[in-house]
């Protein structure tokens, strides 16, 4: 399948416009007046479990009706066109949606027979090289490992050749290399004019590979930028420093204090190189020991908890290792 020649042949308005876009569950927002427009690229959305992550995708692809506000998809209004909208997309969900008794093969053309296409078997054969699975393609899936899976439902989704594709947690639960991999088919797709919405927990992944991110804390969008100009929010270093003992606190001009991972201390900089010693010092003196000390630039990681450490006054500071914990469970 020749997916530029096939999107030269079909223009498409903006991919994803929203305006605001909410969706209360009882008392709950968990989408509050969201408006985004996305373009032809790889839009990330972070954020942790219950941020409005799913819920957004679950109303852009019509699945799941707005409390109020609306949506267009390349033209499209979620309200008014659903059936149009849906003919323009394919969503991937989290869990796994192929049928482990059937082959490669079989389970795409399964889609392409369901999406009504001319041709579904040279749509199966299309989508499954594209996401390299033509060898395998005769194959039971029960024999796939969880990264082909994940590329064989890529290859479901794909084969009707949608404009816009939506991924929830599209590299949940694979290994480096597997992630890799998915996000090399991912970027293509990028390539040959498909936009990507994706959600994510992995925040390295947004930083290498998405055009522009999201980032979402109970419904609310706290910021959207590329991930470089995201980590510029934060103009301070970040120091870090693993230590024996129990930490006490300090003063000094420049430096705070932004939490600690089990025997990591983290702490923003002003000026890093000139902070490093004084942090030293001042651990030393509580009679700590200082097994390792860095100093580095900003990552998304810190640019979430800088947006969302005081969102909750009642519930206190945002605890980024806990999250990362939650993070580590999922995978």
């Amino acid at each position: 399948m020749d997916y530029k020649k096939r999107e030269r042949d079909r223009p498409c308005k903006t991919p994803i416009v929203t305006h605001d876009l909410t969706r209360y569950y009882g008392d709950l927002c968990a989408v509050n007046r969201l408006n985004l427009e996305v373009e032809n690229e790889i839009f990330g959305i972070l954020g942790p479990n219950g941020s409005g992550k799913t819920t957004t995708v679950m109303m852009l692809t019509t699945l799941l009706a707005p409390t109020s506000g609306t949506a267009e998809i390349c033209g499209y209004d979620i309200h008014r066109q659903p059936e149009l909208v849906r003919k323009m997309i394919s969503y991937v969900p989290q869990d796994m949606a192929v049928d482990v008794r059937l082959t490669g093969r079989e389970n795409v053309m399964m889609y392409a027979e369901l999406y009504g296409i001319t041709d579904p078997a040279q749509g199966t054969r299309s989508a499954l090289k594209t996401l390299d699975l033509a060898d395998r393609a005769d194959d039971f899936v029960k024999t796939y490992s969880g990264g082909m899976r994940r590329r064989l439902e890529l290859a479901q989704a794909l084969v009707h050749n949608p404009q816009v594709l939506f991924l929830d947690e599209p590299t949940v639960g694979l290994d480096v290399a597997a992630r890799k991999k998915i996000w090399h088919h991912i970027r293509y797709l990028r390539e040959t004019g498909m936009s990507i919405f994706v959600t994510t927990h992995y925040m390295d992944e947004a930083d290498r590979y998405c055009d522009r991110v999201a980032i979402i804390d109970k419904g609310i969008v706290k910021a959207i930028d590329t991930p470089d100009r995201l980590k510029s929010l934060i103009s301070h270093d970040i120091v870090t420093a693993t230590i024996s003992g129990i930490y006490s606190g300090f003063a000094i001009p420049g430096v705070t204090y932004a939490e600690s991972r089990g025997d990591e201390l983290v702490f923003f900089a002003q000026n890093g190189e000139k902070a490093l010693p004084q942090i030293l010092d001042a651990l030393a003196v509580q009679g700590l020991s200082i097994l390792a000390m860095s100093i580095r630039r900003p990552s998304l990681d810190d640019v979430f908890l800088h947006l969302t450490a005081s969102s909750d006054e009642d519930a206190g500071p945002f605890n980024l290792s806990t999250f990362r914990n939650i993070l580590g469970r999922r995978g």
